[in-house]
């Protein structure tokens, strides 16, 4: 008797994309699963304090455990964390993550992406937040939303290049919120 995968392992398989940035790096993305955990811990132990402050919008040190946990144990559904690797050496090394969190009502959702120091600038980000977009609105999601640290004006710059309309956000004066509406195509 062959045995059937499990429902969940064929989706997330559905859910992987190879990719290239615009600087030519050939990406590899995939949805994170609960054994990521390690993998996931040792990337943001490999970000900057400032990395670590833009992305979780607090100064951190390193992530805790219990955030860390959160991270790889996504619905698949309304939340997603896409890991991003690329090949070095013959080996798949994890350089960015991306986290897509919808609301309840599956119509807007809010984005955070991270990406390692040594692939700021190559086109990862931009890449990066392109599918997610995309992914996005294949979901049904019609608005996708970051909140920046205002000091994050590379993140911006991008998100506006992007087609993302800036505004400041109404409960922190710190942060920005950028915003974009989707189409079905992203």
């Amino acid at each position: 008797m062959t045995e059937q995968p499990d429902i969940q392992t064929s989706l997330l398989g559905q859910w992987s994309a190879e990719l290239s940035t615009r600087t030519g790096l050939p990406l590899y993305v995939r949805p994170v699963n609960p054994d990521d955990d390690s993998l996931v811990a040792d990337f943001f132990a490999g970000l900057s304090h400032d990395d670590l402050r833009f992305r979780f919008l607090t100064p951190l040190a390193r992530p805790s455990c219990s955030l860390l946990e959160a991270l790889v144990a996504v619905d698949h559904v309304r939340t997603e964390d896409f890991l991003v690797f690329t090949d070095i050496d013959g080996c798949k090394r994890l350089i960015a993550s991306a986290m897509l969190a919808a609301d309840s009502s599956m119509e807007r959702a809010e984005v955070a992406i991270a990406v390692s120091p040594e692939y700021k600038n190559c086109g990862v980000g931009y890449t990066l937040l392109g599918f997610v977009a995309r992914d996005a609105a294949a979901r049904g999601i019609e608005i996708i939303e970051s909140i920046e640290c205002r000091d994050n004006v590379s993140a911006i710059a991008l998100e506006k290049e992007m087609g993302f309309t800036a505004t400041s956000h109404p409960d922190d004066a710190s942060l920005i919120l950028v915003r974009k509406t989707l189409s079905r195509s992203g």
